[in-house]
């Protein structure tokens, strides 16, 4: 499979030259075969748009997966004109929570906070609450398990097509369930399972440990938390992801240049417009 990065910042989009080279738009990676289009999409934040690109005026035919609510996840939705079109087909899935996943969505996306609302969406579209568990969604097996982030349910999905196996785990803040061996939260049991083996990880890396004593209350992780898993599940990949949205292009090279000096697994920052396949080329 091939996985396309296509939004990278947490918390809100970064505009400017010191943002090109990385990018500056929120959460979302796109995933398909590498011989065909994107027919799964991990989170609609303004990175979304992206994937009208990769489908080269084709309709979007697949399903998103939030990973949860928190608006920089989401303000893309209404903005994905490939998936926005009568001929398109959509399906959409939160995580299980109390009410309809519909109305949990038009929280944001409805008046006054917008113009319209999820019923408004061009094509077929479809919301469904998605459970903790494995299923087949769109031609790939997809693992959903909770993880925590301050603020509302969140889950981390690993995505395998029987050759490979992609896991993405942004918004992870590990510190609500105890320091662990660094301070920045256990490997506990949901995220080494996800994360397993696993080819690809692409995974929270908001902070650096000298933010943390101000910053462990927002709900994601440290670099260093990031590598320490990687390494604890055998991940063959990190992808560095959800920058902070004043990281600037020179600030990220440095730090890649020191994740680059880890031996036991490959360390890089995720970086928009780039693809990976899965587990080719890995």
């Amino acid at each position: 499979m091939r996985v396309y990065i296509c939004g990278v910042r947490g918390s809100t989009p970064a505009s400017g030259l010191e943002f090109c080279r990385y990018g500056g738009h929120t959460a979302s990676i796109a995933i398909g075969d590498a011989d065909g289009p994107p027919r799964l999409i991990i989170d609609a934040g303004t990175g979304i748009r992206q994937v009208t690109d990769l489908l080269r005026g084709q309709p979007f035919r697949g399903s998103i997966l939030l990973s949860h609510l928190h608006w920089d996840h989401l303000q893309g939705l209404p903005f994905f004109s490939a998936g926005d079109r009568p001929d398109a087909r959509v399906d959409v899935y939160v995580p299980q929570q109390p009410g309809a996943a519909a109305d949990n969505l038009a929280d944001m996306m409805a008046p006054p906070h917008f113009p319209i609302t999820p019923a408004d969406l061009h094509g077929q579209w479809t919301f469904t609450h998605i459970a903790e568990g494995t299923r087949e969604i769109d031609g790939f097996v997809v693992t959903a398990r909770e993880i925590p982030h301050k603020g509302g349910r969140t889950f981390g999905y690993r995505v395998e097509n029987g050759s490979g196996a992609a896991v993405y785990l942004s918004d992870h803040g590990p510190i609500e369930l105890g320091a662990g061996p660094a301070g920045f939260g256990p490997y506990h049991e949901a995220a080494l399972t996800l994360a397993d083996r696993a080819d690809l990880l692409i995974h929270d890396a908001q902070y650096v440990e000298e933010e943390w004593p101000m910053r462990s209350h927002f709900g994601h992780s440290t670099d260093s938390y990031a590598i320490g898993l990687a390494k604890e599940a055998g991940v063959r990949r990190l992808l560095m992801f959800h920058h902070e949205p004043t990281r600037t292009d020179d600030t990220l090279d440095a730090m890649a240049a020191e994740w680059a000096k880890e031996e036991a697994v490959e360390v890089i920052p995720a970086r928009e417009g780039t693809m990976f396949d899965v587990p080719d080329g890995v």
